[in-house]
């Protein structure tokens, strides 16, 4: 696996992690038939807030970014996007186990979305994600915390 960071993200990483968006999802949005090329870039710049993204660094150059939006009741795992060329690395999984210990200590379970048909929904069924509710473009997964022992 090659050597990886994280860092806070800024304002300033906003269209980098629009333009990698764009290109992680093109292919499972075009087979949904949702794709396009400014709304794909705006939903994200709509929705960025650095205060609870990360920048992914390779090599001290910008590989992909993650989100882990507060809620009610959770943590929304949200644009966790890795550059193509380096994915099935085990960067996005150790990024991952990461962001969900931080969770665990916290005692906050975490949720997310995935398009259908997405290869990322095996990543996170294997650190332990299960459905919770789907629908023809998404599916909607949650991760408990887990019970640990001494844990009351």
């Amino acid at each position: 696996m090659a050597d990886w960071e994280m860092r806070q993200a800024s304002a300033e990483d906003v269209e980098a992690v629009a333009e990698l968006r764009a290109v992680v999802l093109r292919a499972d949005l075009e087979r949904l038939g949702r794709y396009d090329e400014g709304r794909v870039r705006q939903r994200l710049r709509d929705g960025f807030v650095p205060a609870h993204t990360w920048v992914i660094e390779v090599g001290g150059a910008f590989a992909g970014c993650v989100a882990l939006r507060p809620d009610a009741d959770a943590h929304w795992l949200e644009h966790f996007y890795l550059d193509p060329r380096l994915q099935g690395r085990g960067i996005g999984s150790a990024v991952l186990r990461r962001l969900l210990d931080r969770c665990d200590r916290d005692g906050v379970r975490v949720r997310l979305n995935v398009l259908q048909g997405s290869a990322a929904r095996r990543l996170y069924e294997r650190h332990g994600f299960t459905l919770r509710t789907e629908d023809p473009v998404d599916v909607f997964l949650v991760r408990e915390v887990p019970n640990r022992p001494g844990r009351s």
